[in-house]
């Protein structure tokens, strides 16, 4: 078993414990969204990366989400989601400042050497591949696309 699903396990456990109500839903949903990823096709254990990869999509579903719970009036769910989310987020690997991310968007530039848009494909392969899970998809393509409309 990984690492990281035994430290999510045992906070599942912490936190039933405490009656911790909201924190012991978050953390069983992430269960079952790992073993729903480890029963999909042939039976294989997930790897911490995988279970990385499953917390951000947990994260930015959790996200949209209150957006939209948001935008329609509903704050209480909104609040719901977002507490979910950060719950979430504190499996997630400490998150790319912007001064880093310039920097991460700058080396894939340099080792890619796009010089246009066209290739900015190349480029987000690259700075995902470096960014390993430390920052958000849509924050990643928006500083890869500034840098390389410059």
């Amino acid at each position: 078993m990984s690492a990281l699903k035994e430290q999510i396990r045992a906070d599942l456990k912490e936190a039933m414990k405490a009656k911790e109500k909201e924190r012991t839903g978050t953390i069983r949903m992430l269960l079952a969204a790992i073993q729903t990823a480890e029963t999909e096709g042939a039976k294989h254990e997930v790897t911490d990366e995988d279970i990385q990869k499953i917390i951000a999509r947990e994260v930015k579903k959790r996200r949209e989400s209150a957006e939209i719970y948001s935008q329609n009036g509903r704050e209480d769910l909104a609040e719901s989601e977002l507490a979910e989310a950060e719950i979430l987020a504190s499996y997630q690997p400490k998150q790319l400042d912007d001064a880093e991310l310039d920097a991460l968007v700058e080396a894939a530039v340099e080792a890619t050497g796009a010089t246009s848009m066209a290739q900015m494909g190349q480029v987000m392969k690259e700075a995902t591949a470096k960014a390993a899970g430390r920052v958000d998809g849509k924050r990643l393509s928006g500083a890869v696309k500034a840098r390389l409309s410059q």
